[in-house]
């Protein structure tokens, strides 16, 4: 079997690719990515299924990412995607079936799918694995490369105060702020700051929001969605502020989508792995940060979900030997 390294000499026309609906992490290793193979004296093309959010276009070169990626190529490149329907319709399986795919991410569940590999779930970041790629392909970091890298890290933990923030985390931010990011910046464009649309948003869902058996949850209706600016990606912030509820060991939020889909954000207390719940969903994500997207209608998915989330409690009650 091939080597990343191996892969990404041998090619001359690379397509990289990250997941639908977009966050820092994957928006941060594409761009990287990208400067890295172009570094290498590589053609590199760019590509997401969904337009980048409003939040991240600061970010150096996020111009050049399209959504319907034309051209041949010798090599794909999957980057914060745990599978292959999770790339969207920028990946068009009867085009590329026949193209290497190079698969790095760090989801505790990713599905291997990729004809290489390289998937470690104790980085917080994909960004933390394309520096060390670019580290392992000699290649140096510019301060364009550095902010987009330390946009995914920021992102992936929530400015470093998720439970999977490590020394590693900690090491690599460092380094990318001494080759020139700017991380109260980059933290403060990501986290903090959204249209007042989405702040709207925020206060509809705040006020219907719900506290049952140590889950917070609220749900957002079609009808509220559309109000937000739809540039912006600030739900994410969203289920991240319900998770710091003091009295919930789990945090859901439910946003119906265009098309009779409902999308589900879940996050959790340490200890407690929401991943298995996303999973059975046909989603995938972190130990105490999930998500996956199915047909609804909203209601229906809100009471499926919880009964879930209850049936995992329930379980991690009677593992702990308080119950039963």
């Amino acid at each position: 079997m091939p080597t990343p390294e191996q892969l990404i000499h041998d090619a001359r026309r690379i397509l990289i690719l990250c997941h639908a609906s977009p966050d820092g992490d994957a928006i941060g290793s594409l761009l990287a990515m990208g400067a890295i193979a172009q570094a290498l004296g590589k053609s590199a093309t760019l590509a997401c299924s969904d337009s980048v959010p409003k939040e991240y276009r600061f970010l150096p070169g996020s111009r050049e990412i399209v959504q319907r990626p034309t051209g041949e190529f010798d090599l794909v490149i999957s980057l914060d995607s745990s599978d292959l329907p999770r790339l969207g319709q920028a990946y068009d399986p009867a085009k590329l079936a026949g193209v290497p795919l190079l698969n790095i991410d760090h989801h505790i569940t990713n599905l291997l799918f990729a004809a290489a590999n390289w998937v470690d779930p104790s980085s917080a970041s994909t960004s933390q694995l394309v520096l060390q790629f670019a580290d392992r392909l000699g290649v140096g970091i510019t301060p364009e490369t550095a902010a987009c890298l330390l946009c995914g890290i920021v992102m992936d933990t929530r400015g470093f105060s998720t439970p999977n923030t490590d020394l590693a985390a900690l090491q690599a931010a460092e380094r990318l702020i001494l080759a020139g990011a700017n991380l109260p910046d980059i933290a403060r464009r990501v986290l903090m700051q959204r249209p007042f649309g989405m702040v709207r948003v925020w206060g509809q869902a705040l006020s219907q929001a719900r506290l049952e058996d140590s889950i917070v949850w609220a749900s957002l209706p079609l009808d509220q969605v559309k109000r937000a600016d739809p540039s912006g990606n600030g739900l994410s912030g969203l289920v991240a502020f319900l998770a710091g509820t003091e009295e919930a060991k789990v945090a859901a939020l439910f946003t119906e989508r265009t098309g009779g889909r409902v999308e589900v954000s879940l996050r959790s207390v340490a200890g407690v792995d929401v991943s298995g719940v996303a999973m059975a969903m046909g989603g995938g994500g972190h130990p105490q940060a999930a998500g996956f997207t199915v047909a609804g209608p909203l209601a229906e998915v809100e009471d499926t979900v919880l009964e879930r989330l209850r049936a995992l409690l329930q379980g991690e009650k009677r593992a702990d030997g308080r119950e039963g």
